[in-house]
C-alpha cells in the first residue's frame, strides 16, 4: 500500500505544471539552513519527467528548446560567423578561444526589442583586442546546452556537449572566455560534472577585463549616466563573480553607480529561466526590479547576461507599466566596447 501511495505521489509531481515554474536560480539554497541543493533536484525530477515523455511548459512556443535539439545534428551546417567584421582580429590558431553562445539567433528571434545580444558579442572580441587577445571563434560551434540540461533533456544536452568539446580540444585553445553566464557556468560546472575536468582554462570575460583595469592596461573614456547592476543568476549565486563587473562600471569616468537592496547573493531573478516562465509572475518579478533599480537612484539598468537583457527589454513593452518604473536597459560588454579608449 506504501509502495502504491508513494508511486502515484511520484506520478502526480511529474505532471504537475508546477514543476517547470522553478527559475532554478539558487535563491532558496542561499536561504536554506539545511543546505539542501533544491535546484539540482529540480533538474533531476525534470528529467525524469522528460524521460516519462512529458513535456515542459515552454514559451514562444518551444522555439528554441527545438533550435538547441536542431544543433545536436552530426550534419548541421551553420553559418556562425557572418556577423565578424574586418575591424575585429580572430586567430585561427592560438591559446584563447571566445565562445560565443546563442547570441546570433537572440538577436534575430527578439529584433523587436533592439537587444544588443551581438553587440556584446562583437564588444567582447573589440575588447579583447583591446589587451593583446585575438581569440579563436569557432565556425562549428553549437549552444552549450544549459537550457536542454535545466528542463531535463540530459541525453542532447550530452550531444551538446560532447560536440562542443571535440571542436575546442581540435582548436587546441588552452582558455575558453565566455560572456555569456549560462556558457560559463555550464562550462565551468556542468561539463566537468559528466564528462570530468576540462582540457583547458575556462573564465568570464570580466574576470580578464577587471585584471586588466586594476593593472592600468584599460582605459575607458566619460560617461555620464546613474546606473544599477543587475547580477545574473548564473553568474552571481551560481559562480560567485560579483566584484569583477562592478569593476568595470567603477572604472568608467563620471558614471554614478547606485546598488540596489537586493544586489550581489541576494540579487532578484530576473523572472525567466531556460524560456520557461515567461508569464504573469515573471512580469511582476521585472516591474518590481524596476522599481528597486528607480530607488537606488538609477536611470540605467546594467547586466551581464543576454536573457536578462531580452526579459527586462520585452518588459518594458507592456503598457501597464507606469511611467516612473520606465527605465533604459544596457549590457555591460556592449556599453564598454562603445567608451573604450
Amino acid at each position: 500500500m506504501l509502495m502504491r501511495c508513494v508511486q502515484k505521489d511520484s506520478e502526480a509531481v511529474l505532471v504537475d505544471k508546477a514543476l517547470w515554474d522553478c527559475l532554478t536560480c539558487g535563491l532558496c539554497e542561499l536561504r536554506c539552513p539545511s543546505k539542501i541543493k533544491y535546484i539540482e533536484f529540480m533538474r533531476d525530477v525534470r528529467q525524469l519527467a522528460i524521460t516519462d515523455g512529458i513535456k515542459a511548459e515552454c514559451s514562444h512556443g518551444g522555439a528554441f528548446q527545438s533550435l538547441y535539439r536542431i544543433m545536436t545534428a552530426q550534419n548541421l551546417k551553420q553559418n556562425r560567423l557572418e556577423w565578424l567584421t574586418k575591424d575585429l582580429k580572430t586567430s585561427q590558431k592560438g591559446d584563447y578561444l571566445y565562445f560565443v553562445g546563442c547570441a546570433p539567433y537572440f538577436d534575430i528571434f527578439f529584433s523587436e526589442l533592439n537587444v544588443e545580444s551581438l553587440n556584446s558579442v562583437k564588444g567582447s572580441i573589440k575588447l579583447l583586442n583591446k589587451i593583446g587577445i585575438n581569440p579563436i571563434v569557432l565556425e562549428d560551434e553549437r549552444c552549450c546546452g544549459h537550457d536542454l540540461l535545466w528542463i531535463g533533456d540530459v541525453e542532447n544536452f550530452k550531444k551538446l556537449a560532447e560536440h562542443n568539446l571535440k571542436q575546442i580540444e581540435e582548436s587546441g585553445a588552452k582558455t575558453v572566455i565566455f560572456s555569456c553566464p549560462e556558457g560559463y557556468q555550464t562550462f565551468s560546472q556542468n561539463y566537468p560534472e559528466f564528462f570530468g575536468k576540462n582540457n583547458f582554462n575556462v573564465v568570464h570575460i570580466s574576470q580578464l577585463l577587471a585584471e586588466k583595469i586594476n593593472n592600468n592596461q584599460l582605459r575607458f573614456g566619460e560617461l555620464e549616466k546613474s546606473v544599477t547592476f543587475q547580477d545574473p543568476c548564473r553568474l552571481g549565486r551560481h559562480s560567485g563573480i560579483y566584484d569583477e563587473p562592478r569593476s568595470i562600471i567603477s572604472a568608467i569616468p563620471k558614471i554614478e553607480f547606485h546598488e540596489m537592496n537586493k544586489s550581489r547573493h541576494r540579487s532578484t531573478c530576473c523572472g525567466v529561466g531556460c524560456w520557461l516562465t515567461c508569464g504573469v509572475t515573471a512580469k511582476t518579478i521585472q516591474a518590481n526590479r524596476f522599481h528597486e533599480a528607480k530607488q537606488a537612484g538609477a536611470d540605467t539598468l546594467i547586466t551581464a547576461c543576454p536573457k536578462c537583457e531580452i526579459h527586462y527589454k520585452c518588459a518594458l513593452q507592456d503598457q501597464q507599466l507606469n511611467d516612473e518604473v520606465k527605465i533604459e536597459i544596457r549590457d555591460l560588454i556592449a556599453l564598454a566596447a562603445e567608451i573604450v579608449v
